[in-house]
C-alpha cells in the first residue's frame, strides 16, 4: 500500500484558507502546491479511520524517509524533496509535519492549551515558515507566522470538534478548559452544544484572539507584496471565524464562510493592506 492509495480526495480548493491562490507570483506557486499535496497527503493517510495505525505509521515513515533522501517510495515526498533540491531549501519543515500526523496516529487526546500550541508547533507553524522560506523571507518573520498559524489550526479544531471525535475518535478541545466549565467529551455527541460546551469553545476562542493580535502587524513585516496581500487576507478571514465562535454553536451552525462572504472579506483585507503600503 501506497499513501496515495489513503488520498480523500480534498484539494486546495477545499480548505478554509487561501492555499498557493492567484495572489502569489508565478515562479512561488509551485513550490507552495509541492508542500501542501505532501501535507495533504500525509494528512489523508493519517485521518484514515479504516487503516490500522501500525500501517499508517509505515506509510508516513516511508514519507519520512523519502523526504529526508533515504529512499524514494513516495511520490508526493519525492517531488516535494525535488522542488527543495531546485531552490537549496531544507527539509525540516516538512519532516516537523509529519511529526504531528505521526502524533494523530498515536494519540487523540490533548490534555492542555500549551498542548495545543505544542502540537500547533509541528501542525502548522512549518507550513508558514516554508512558504516564507519560499519567498525569500526574513527568519525575523517566524514569531508572527507562528502565532498566525497556531490560530488557523485552533479555528479548524473548534469548526470540526464533533466531526473530528464521530469519525476519528479525536479531540483537540484541551480536557482541562473542558473540566473547568464542566463540560467532558461526550457533549460533542449531541446535535447542539450544552452551555458547558459553549463556554469552553467562546473561552478557546478568546485565546485564539490572542494568538491574532500576535500576527495582526504580520503582513506589514514581509518585503512581498502580493504575499503580503495574501497573509493580510488570511488574517482577517481567521479573524472573522473567530468572532463566529464565540457567538455561533459548531455543532448545529456554520461556521465557516460561504464563497461570497470570503471574497468580501478578502477584498477589504487586500484594499486594506495595499492602502497600508502606498
Amino acid at each position: 500500500m501506497t499513501a496515495a492509495a489513503l488520498a480523500s480526495g480534498k484539494g486546495h480548493k477545499d480548505e478554509n484558507f487561501p492555499v498557493a491562490s492567484v495572489l502569489l507570483k508565478p515562479e512561488h506557486r509551485a513550490p507552495v502546491m509541492a508542500f501542501y499535496r505532501f501535507a495533504r497527503g500525509a494528512d489523508d493517510v493519517a485521518d484514515n479511520a479504516a487503516t490500522p495505525a501500525t500501517e499508517r505509521l509505515a506509510l508516513l515513515a516511508e514519507m519520512r524517509s523519502t523526504l529526508a533522501g533515504a529512499s524514494n517510495g513516495d511520490a508526493a515526498a519525492l517531488a516535494l524533496r525535488e522542488v527543495l533540491t531546485e531552490r537549496g531549501l531544507s527539509a525540516r519543515h516538512g519532516l516537523d509535519l509529519l511529526t504531528a500526523f505521526e502524533r494523530d496516529c498515536r494519540i487523540n487526546r490533548c490534555g492542555t492549551w500549551d498542548d495545543l500550541i505544542e502540537y500547533c508547533r509541528y501542525s502548522a507553524m512549518p507550513v508558514g515558515r516554508y512558504v516564507l522560506d519560499v519567498h525569500g523571507e526574513s527568519e525575523n518573520t517566524w514569531g508572527s507566522s507562528d502565532a498566525l498559524c497556531a490560530a488557523l489550526q485552533v479555528i479548524n479544531h473548534l469548526q470540526d470538534c464533533a466531526k473530528d471525535y464521530r469519525a476519528l475518535g479525536r479531540v483537540y478541545i484541551p480536557l482541562d478548559a473542558l473540566m473547568v466549565n464542566g463540560a467532558s467529551v461526550d457533549d460533542l455527541t449531541a446535535p447542539t452544544a450544552s452551555s458547558a460546551l459553549r463556554a469552553t469553545i467562546v473561552g478557546l476562542a478568546t485565546r485564539t484572539e490572542g494568538l491574532l493580535a500576535e500576527s495582526a502587524d504580520f503582513s506589514a513585516q514581509i518585503r512581498d507584496r502580493r504575499l503580503a496581500v495574501e497573509v493580510a487576507i488570511i488574517h482577517r478571514l481567521a479573524v472573522s471565524l473567530t468572532q463566529r465562535l464565540k457567538t455561533r454553536d459548531p455543532l448545529s451552525q456554520r461556521v465557516h464562510h460561504s464563497k461570497a462572504e470570503a471574497l468580501g472579506i478578502a477584498a477589504i483585507a487586500a484594499l486594506s493592506r495595499l492602502a497600508g503600503r502606498a
